[in-house]
């Protein structure tokens, strides 16, 4: 009988997520139907978007996620044994599953075989080759549809998908400008990943580092957005003329109590003619692969450096999580269960 492990979230976040939200459970799988498969993770991903989706959950359950697993009993002539899959099984070492009934996750498929990436680490899967990847591919090219030559700023440039975002400028012949929360991640950002310009927000206000980074009368064309709040209000004023938003998430304002106020932006958005989008990217889900050959590619060419940040144990799962809200990664960040 193969015994399993799941992270069970006791309770809804209060404030910035703690260790004594989760508890540890171990139970039997139990035997396996038709069509049942069980996996043993490889790697979890861990990510902000968990932090406020987890509010759809009805403590205790599992707490949400999605991993790299391979299969190790199979019932499902579609998934043999000893093939790999990415599945949304939440926090779990181990899980019995049925692929035809696993619900995906922010309307992605709940189970699917790994795609192909040659000699990349399946670890990629969670992050530059998977998820956040296709999030920094389609969300930055299809709604910033960015120019040779023309001006991005990203805000949390040194995270999962904002790091991407910047490489993929470069790319595409832009100018990037990024802000980070340490001296650390900003070298990086402008050693390793190409970026123009990078600073400090902690050290450098918004508006000496994008002054430094695009000075007067330069403006901003694409602004990829992760973070929310004020600072944010200040780079639409700094934009030009039909400039591109894409509003790819709020990380600033998850652990909220209360609601985030800001200055109004209508005035920039009208006399400036901005135009300012939201996504989700399952918007994508038909062209799921496209994202991730072309990633991968760019990856094996050297002009994509994905920086993961990974964490052994999966012991470590609550740790590596609060870790997002802290600072502590730079790139994705993955937990690494058992040896590979």
């Amino acid at each position: 009988m193969v015994v399993g492990r799941r992270w069970v979230l006791k309770n809804h976040f209060d404030g910035v997520p703690k260790k004594e939200d989760f508890e540890i459970v171990s139970e039997e799988l139990g035997d396996l139907e038709d069509g049942d498969i069980i996996t043993e993770t490889e790697f979890i991903s861990v990510d902000p978007y968990q932090r406020p989706y987890s509010r759809t959950l009805t403590p205790p359950t599992t707490m949400m996620g999605s991993q790299v697993a391979k299969v190790i009993e199979s019932k499902d002539p579609n998934f043999p044994v000893g093939s790999r899959v990415v599945s949304h099984t939440g926090w779990v070492e181990r899980a019995k599953i049925n692929p035809s009934k696993l619900a995906g996750a922010r309307g992605l498929s709940g189970l699917t075989k790994a795609p192909e990436i040659g000699s990349l680490s399946p670890s990629l899967l969670l992050g530059a080759c998977g998820m956040p990847g296709n999030t920094a591919y389609f969300g930055f090219l299809e709604i910033c549809e960015p120019k040779k030559g023309e001006n991005v700023f990203i805000n949390g440039a040194a995270g999962a998908v904002g790091s991407l975002v910047g490489q993929i400028a470069k790319i595409k012949g832009c100018k990037v400008v990024g802000s980070a929360g340490t001296d650390e991640k900003v070298k990086w950002l402008t050693e390793e990943c190409g970026f123009d310009y990078a600073f400090n927000y902690k050290k450098v206000s918004i508006t000496e580092g994008l002054e430094k980074g695009f000075p007067s009368p330069a403006g901003i064309d694409c602004f990829f957005e992760n973070v929310g709040g004020p600072d944010s209000s200040v780079v639409l004023s700094r934009m030009n003329t039909r400039g591109r938003v894409s509003v790819c998430g709020s990380i600033s304002t998850y652990n909220d109590q209360e609601v985030t106020m800001a200055p109004s932006v209508q005035g920039s958005l009208v006399t400036k003619e901005l135009k300012m989008e939201g996504f989700l990217v399952p918007r994508w889900k038909s062209r799921w692969n496209e994202g991730i050959i072309q990633m991968a590619q760019w990856i094996k060419e050297g002009q994509i450096k994905p920086k993961e940040t990974i964490l052994n144990g999966f012991e470590k799962t609550p740790e590596a999580f609060i870790g997002l809200f802290t600072g502590d990664n730079m790139g994705k960040m993955v937990v690494q269960v058992g040896k590979q």
